[in-house]
């Protein structure tokens, strides 16, 4: 399915991005775990996770990632490049979180003949608040010559 284009001009900074929630549970990290092949037992066992200090299991970087990513790249379009993309995974998504990922503009401008977005994505929970902060930097395609 092909998204809808975003274009450089068409940009308000202060834009919300459109963004989306998921339940965490112990089934979705186990598929998550299983398919990435990151094994290490804080994201599978629970009492190991507690004797680290942790309250239970959690998701890892990599689905976080992936998460931020899909905020960005459903909003951008398939003819956006996603330059960069920068996180801090601060707090956990645990089982019985429900993890909403958000996303909104915060700049615009042209480098170098590109048309950059610069965007602040994160993913909270009503647990935590936000568990982790990032930014992105965009290139759109634009309208003009």
């Amino acid at each position: 399915m092909k998204r809808p284009q975003r274009y450089w001009e068409d940009v308000q900074v202060g834009e919300e991005l459109p963004g989306f929630s998921l339940e965490i549970n112990t089934r979705r990290i186990f598929l998550q775990i299983s398919g990435t092949q990151d094994w290490y037992p804080l994201h599978f066992d629970s009492q190991f996770a507690r004797r680290a200090g942790h309250p239970d299991l959690f998701m890892n970087t990599g689905f976080i990632q992936g998460a931020l990513v899909r905020v960005i790249t459903d909003w951008m379009g398939d003819e956006g490049f996603l330059k960069k993309l920068y996180f801090e995974m601060r707090r956990q998504q645990r089982p019985g979180d429900v993890m909403v990922c958000k996303g909104r503009v915060v700049d615009k401008y042209v480098r170098d003949g590109q048309h950059y977005v610069e965007c602040e994505v994160w993913a909270e929970n009503e647990r935590e608040g936000i568990t982790t902060p990032g930014r992105a930097w965009i290139i759109l395609p634009t309208r003009g010559p």
